[in-house]
């Protein structure tokens, strides 16, 4: 929607503090449907993906509103996060969501080194830093019923993108398809983790490291939007969205 006549043009946010509000919504809605997502790990896995996520995130937050993470770049704070979720989250969300965010963070901070980069190409440059750091230590892919099972469709949304696009509508279409690929882990048999243990009675059940997933892209995508000056509200009724 244009701007109203007469209206201040919305003033470009720093990297950095996208990237910051991101992982500050990231986290409240973690925290918010950590029950959720624990049940889901409950019916094929360990049953402690919302409360080790939410743990981790948790920490985050807290580092971040006490000044202790990095605030001078947006891939060096991603990096910090992504380190601090590996020290402190065990099992596969920590390992998982650590190294995505760390890698995430390492291309982001190499690629700013040389141009400047704008909202649709951070984002691009740092989910494919997160698959391929996810990728290069689960040994998964597209239908291993895994989180890249919504990563992998978000990325692509972002690649498809028209070159004029506005980034809340790519990134806001990567959302989208960050939970329809969270739903289609619902009919697969797990070939990784220990819902693989499973075998065909996973099928039938969402996959709960899916299922964050999407809940981190959505929340990428409202960060956006909210940078843009359209809607601010962090606790946006996506509740269930993937369910």
């Amino acid at each position: 929607m244009p701007p109203e006549p007469g209206s201040a043009p919305v003033a470009p946010v720093a990297p950095v503090a996208l990237a910051a509000d991101w992982l500050a919504r990231a986290a409240r809605q973690v925290h918010e449907r950590r029950t959720w997502l624990t049940e889901l790990d409950a019916a094929i896995g360990d049953g402690d993906h919302g409360i080790n996520l939410d743990r981790g995130m948790a920490a985050v937050l807290a580092d971040l509103e006490a000044g202790a993470l990095p605030t001078d770049d947006a891939g060096r704070l991603l990096a910090a996060a992504g380190r601090r979720m590996l020290g402190l989250v065990g099992g596969a969300s920590g390992a998982l969501y650590g190294r995505a965010l760390m890698t995430a963070g390492a291309r982001l901070t190499e690629r700013a080194a040389a141009e400047p980069l704008g909202t649709r190409s951070m984002a691009l440059i740092a989910l494919e830093g997160a698959v391929d750091g996810i990728a290069a230590l689960g040994r998964a892919t597209a239908g291993d019923k895994t989180m890249l099972d919504a990563l992998l469709p978000a990325l692509e949304a972002l690649r498809a993108a028209g070159p004029h696009e506005a980034a809340t509508t790519v990134i806001g279409r990567a959302a989208d398809a960050a939970e329809d690929g969270a739903r289609s882990t619902i009919p697969l048999i797990a070939r990784k983790g220990r819902a693989s243990y499973l075998g065909e009675r996973s099928a039938g059940h969402l996959d709960p490291g899916a299922a964050s997933s999407a809940i981190l892209v959505r929340c990428l995508a409202d960060a956006v939007a909210a940078a843009a000056g359209i809607g601010d509200d962090d606790d946006a009724d996506d509740e269930g969205a993937v369910a």
